[in-house]
């Protein structure tokens, strides 16, 4: 087979290779380890995010706008797992390097989009808290669950149609340099340095990723936590202060675990050896939809009761159906 395809469109030639090989985790030590790591990181996801996903579902009292968006949060952090970790471990751990081009355009689109929707997700939720704290009397007015579900509606259709012009303006370039990308999967910078026509539209692009789905955000969260510490600071008892904050603290514990490694890596990845800065991100890719089903479990009390309900729920039915079986065998 040969390496490269030109297909010939509008006087223009473009070269596409028929696979690239992404190149990451070579030299080190001891690396399938890491891989074994990622399957364990992967069930837990899938478990933890899947019961949040059930109890929502399931529990009445969980139907509030609040949880419309943690129900998003939980969708996305499993498909975002699902999109990355098993092609991960079965392109590095079973040596399976090479992927098709249009394979690792579609790896590509899903990654970012899911990985996008992580992050408007926290916004979503800050949102809420924000008007939750800062007009509680108006607060089932102004925060509906009609007007959650619009906003998440609306930021999915906004993300899948800014990744979808991106994976557009790839199609648009020529590669006829190298077919290796020095990354953990089909990641848009090195993917689009390797053009040798013009990268030109695609740079612009990979900087206005950055700034959607990073900077923006993370000012956007930033300051609805000013705006809710100036407004605790208007509430006159201090208990009442720490109960209003503690709202905040489950939603604030994921901004953090999903906003300070990224933004680390971002702000000294130049310096950090190449293999260094891409375990970094793929934990900044894989941590977070583990965590956070753990952490709303742990700080929400709505869903701690519930799923002490769903456990003591599911430990009756299987002890009266013990019982049953039991009299079922004596007569």
């Amino acid at each position: 087979m040969d390496l490269f395809n030109p297909a010939l469109e509008e006087n223009i030639t473009f070269v596409r290779p028929a696979y690239f090989i992404i190149a990451g985790f070579i030299g080190i030590p001891n690396v399938n380890f890491y891989f074994v790591f990622l399957l364990f990181v992967y069930v837990l996801s899938v478990v933890g995010n899947g019961t949040v996903l059930t109890l929502i579902i399931m529990d009445h009292t969980l139907k509030g706008p609040k949880y419309v968006a943690v129900f998003s949060l939980a969708l996305t952090d499993i498909l975002s797992s699902t999109a990355f970790l098993p092609k991960i471990i079965d392109m590095f751990l079973f040596d399976r390097r090479y992927i098709s081009y249009n394979e690792c355009l579609t790896f590509m689109f899903f990654g970012f989009t899911l990985l996008a929707m992580q992050c408007f997700n926290l916004v979503a939720m800050s949102y809420d808290r924000l008007i939750a704290i800062m007009y509680p009397l108006h607060y089932q007015v102004k925060v509906t669950q009609r007007f959650m579900i619009n906003l998440i509606a609306f930021l999915w259709i906004f993300t899948i149609t800014i990744f979808l012009i991106a994976v557009g303006f790839i199609t648009r370039l020529s590669f006829c340099k190298s077919v290796v990308i020095n990354s953990y999967f089909c990641d848009h910078g090195p993917l689009y340095r390797l053009g040798c026509n013009d990268v030109s539209p695609s740079f612009a692009i990979g900087i206005l990723f950055t700034v959607i789905m990073l900077w923006i955000p993370l000012a956007f969260i930033l300051a609805t936590y000013c705006c809710i510490v100036y407004a605790l600071s208007k509430i006159s008892t201090a208990q009442e202060r720490r109960k209003a904050f503690k709202t905040c603290t489950g939603h604030l514990s994921l901004v953090t675990i999903y906003f300070l490694p990224i933004t680390l890596v971002f702000g000294i990845g130049s310096k950090m050896h190449p293999n260094a800065r891409i375990i970094n991100l793929s934990l900044t890719t894989i941590i977070p939809p583990m965590l956070n089903p753990i952490i709303y479990v742990f700080q929400t009390q709505e869903i701690k009761q519930a799923l002490n309900k769903f456990i003591k729920k599911t430990s009756s039915t299987q002890a009266a159906e013990e019982i049953s079986t039991r009299s079922n065998f004596f007569i």
